[in-house]
């Protein structure tokens, strides 16, 4: 299963006796799904179904579109109706204002058209009800390249996450590789200091000495926080390959990776590791944007 991005769009229609069905959709960034689209106002029935068919196909993201009816001429003359109250008024109005700017009274029976509200459209619940294949058919289109998209988009990601994944393997792999020789780099220091300070003894096998090295060998182990870090490595590298709905568990791995990588930074009391520490941050953080773009 390829991972799959929360960026995408996808457009799909359907036409029959009754009417064309056109249905757009977009989907960005979001934590939990998100769903908002427009429908004609005689199709409020339909939203929970078109919520339901969308659930069903996305796991997270926002996802907003629309989805527009036009009515073949046969249905649409069909339910045609004119709201007589409203076409007096307008005519009576009309006539009025003509009448006081001294302008020709030339209203024909198709300027009722042209006046909001007059002639309306309504069609019975037998053929809304006809309607909906048309919907679920334009709808699954839309959802078909809609996560087309976000399957390609999601490549893109992985192929970059890998990246980034390897890196950090290889900074975390740099710091185990230095963090055994830091306490003898420490005793080998705090010698020569001691040495500068009183030259003439031998401080090597001094009890004093041997005591903080030890102190200080301890307080800068890292074995833990590098064999932790190294499972979240693993376990995202797992999730990348399984593809599917990762975004929330890649999103964990991260915060995890971030805690081990700082404590390693306060522990470790070394320049080297210091600064592979730093690089490693930079990197995880290019990482952790990415993954906001993951279902």
């Amino acid at each position: 299963m390829s991972l799959m991005s929360m960026t995408g769009r996808g457009t799909g229609t359907a036409a029959g006796r009754l009417a064309r069905v056109e249905v757009e959709l977009s989907s960005v960034n979001r934590k939990q799904l998100d769903v908002d689209v427009g429908l004609p106002r005689f199709l409020a029935s339909f939203e929970s179904r078109v919520q339901e068919r969308i659930q069903g196909r996305l796991s997270r993201g926002r996802v907003t579109g629309e989805i527009r009816v036009t009515w073949a001429a046969a249905a649409q003359a069909s339910g045609a109706r004119v709201d007589m109250g409203l076409a007096q008024a307008n005519v009576s109005a009309l006539r009025a204002a003509a009448k006081k700017l001294g302008l020709p009274d030339d209203l024909k029976a198709s300027a009722l058209l042209a006046l909001p509200g007059v002639v309306v459209f309504e069609h019975g619940e037998k053929d809304l009800e006809a309607l909906w294949p048309l919907v679920e058919k334009a709808l699954d289109a839309a959802l078909a390249r809609l996560e087309a998209m976000r399957r390609k988009e999601g490549a893109a990601l992985a192929r970059d996450l890998q990246g980034r994944l390897k890196t950090l393997g290889r900074l975390a792999g740099e710091i185990g590789g230095r963090a055994p020789g830091v306490a003898a780099a420490y005793r080998a220091n705090l010698l020569k200091r001691i040495g500068d300070a009183l030259p003439g003894t031998d401080w090597a096998a001094d009890e004093r000495l041997l005591k903080e090295v030890a102190l200080f060998a301890d307080k800068a182990d890292i074995t833990e926080e590098r064999v932790r870090l190294e499972s979240h490595l693993a376990q995202a590298a797992g999730l990348l390959k399984a593809g599917g709905v990762t975004g929330r568990a890649l999103d964990f791995l991260v915060q995890e990776m971030g805690r081990e990588i700082n404590t390693i930074g306060s522990k470790a009391n070394d320049g080297e590791i210091t600064r592979r520490v730093v690089a490693g941050k930079a990197e995880l953080e290019r990482f952790r944007e990415q993954v906001q773009n993951v279902e």
